[in-house]
C-alpha cells in the first residue's frame, strides 16, 4: 500500500497554476522534522508536495510560508529530460487530504502572525511587520 502521513510547516508560499480546462495545480515543499538525527546531519527533510483540485484551492486559501500543515497520501515517482538532455528523476507526495497542524494562538507563538478581517472583508497586516518581510512589495 502507497500511504504517506506528514506534519510539517511550508518552506515557501505555495506555486498555484491552473491548467486550461480550469483545475488548480498547488506545488509546496514542507521541512519535516525527523524524530531522531545523527549528530552533525539534518534536522529535517524538505519533501515535495503536489495537490490537486479543491485540495488545492484550500491550501491556497490558508496556507504559506511557516504554517504547518498535516498531509494524507501517496509517492508517486516520474522522470523527464531537462533541456541539457539528461534525465531527471522526481519523488513527489500526491497529497490526497491536507489540514491545520497547529492553532492561530499557536502559529502566534511561534512568531507567525494570524491574519486579522477588518469591517470591509480585507485582511490587516500587523503593525509591528517590516515591509521587508512581507512578500510582495
Amino acid at each position: 500500500m502507497n500511504s504517506v502521513q506528514l506534519t510539517g510547516r511550508f518552506t515557501r508560499d505555495p506555486e498555484i497554476r491552473y491548467t486550461d480546462g480550469g483545475l488548480s495545480i498547488a506545488r509546496f515543499t514542507l521541512a519535516v522534522d525527523r524524530r531522531f538525527r545523527q549528530e552533525g546531519g539534518s534536522s529535517a527533510d524538505f519533501i515535495g508536495c503536489i495537490a490537486f483540485g479543491k485540495t488545492a484551492e484550500f491550501i491556497e486559501k490558508y496556507f504559506s510560508k511557516g504554517k504547518k500543515m498535516e498531509v494524507n497520501g501517496r509517492i508517486q515517482t516520474g522522470s523527464y529530460t531537462n533541456q541539457d538532455g539528461q534525465k531527471v528523476y522526481t519523488t513527489d507526495v500526491v497529497v490526497e487530504a491536507a489540514g491545520f497542524a497547529e492553532s492561530k494562538a499557536a502559529q502566534q507563538d511561534n512568531g507567525i502572525p494570524a491574519p486579522q478581517e477588518t469591517d470591509d472583508g480585507f485582511m490587516r497586516i500587523p503593525d509591528d511587520i517590516d515591509d521587508e518581510e512581507l512578500p510582495f512589495n
